[in-house]
């Protein structure tokens, strides 16, 4: 099967229903602690494989008037999505960004994305002239827990990763392709990404969910412990962590 068949023929949609708006919050978050951090001020900005285009909604909501946001994506179940989080400012387009030869923005974003193309080397070269800036996030998905839990396998089927990445190789590879690294840093998602009005639309379900975040709190607590002395280590043992890297 060709890999993006994954995508545009509702197998990925199956497998991830609302194409993962309820971890969109913790992304932008992301994306614009790194913005802030290096004091951007995009004019337009690109999300390549916008997914529902949740992502591109918040960061609207928290930027300056005058930028304006474009979102590509190859899935047409997504972009039905997104379409309806389209404003004067905010346009989805269905198409492979990597077509689009004449587009130019002043920052590219590739939010838990990269991993999923086949020929990643092949596209950080020609993102490399498209943007002043980029921003990735990449799921550091090799630590010691997910290779002694063989879940490697498990994120390639659920989730389609065709790249495992941890910090050094990420970094390597963006340097190999020309890039210039100017900041990373590492981000955690929540224990839990449903908002509270999700939950009390089901009321019966808040205590397992409560038990559930309470079990996940305490598997989380031995690597947050470590990640306070030494965050690489923390990473490399436990895993868990993305990182959120700025390039140019």
């Amino acid at each position: 099967m060709v890999v993006a068949d994954f995508y545009t023929n509702g197998e990925y949609l199956k497998k991830n229903p609302g194409w993962h708006v309820d971890a969109s919050p913790w992304k932008a978050d992301s994306v614009l602690q790194v913005m802030r951090r290096n004091h951007l001020k995009p004019k337009t900005i690109c999300e390549v494989g916008c997914g529902a285009g949740e992502i591109l909604r918040i960061l609207q909501q928290n930027m300056d008037k005058d930028c304006t946001f474009w979102g590509y994506e190859i899935a047409p179940q997504a972009v039905e999505m997104a379409k309806s989080r389209e404003n004067e400012r905010l346009h989805v387009k269905l198409a492979d960004f990597m077509q689009e030869r004449e587009a130019y923005y002043d920052l590219i974003l590739l939010v838990d994305v990269l991993e999923h193309f086949e020929d990643i080397f092949g596209v950080l070269r020609q993102l490399k002239d498209r943007s002043e800036y980029k921003i990735l996030q990449l799921p550091l998905d090799v630590s010691v827990a997910s290779i002694m839990r063989n879940e490697l396998v498990d994120y390639r089927h659920a989730t389609g990763h065709l790249h495992f990445f941890t910090k050094d190789i990420a970094l390597e590879i963006l340097r190999d392709n020309g890039y210039e690294v100017l900041d990373h840093f590492y981000s955690l998602p929540p224990l839990d990404t449903d908002s509270w009005s999700q939950i009390m639309q089901y009321p019966g379900k808040l205590p397992r969910k409560l038990l559930r975040l309470g079990k996940r709190g305490l598997q989380r607590l031995p690597g947050n412990l470590l990640y306070k002395l030494d965050q690489d280590l923390a990473v490399r043992i436990f895993g868990g962590w993305r990182l959120m890297v700025l390039v140019k």
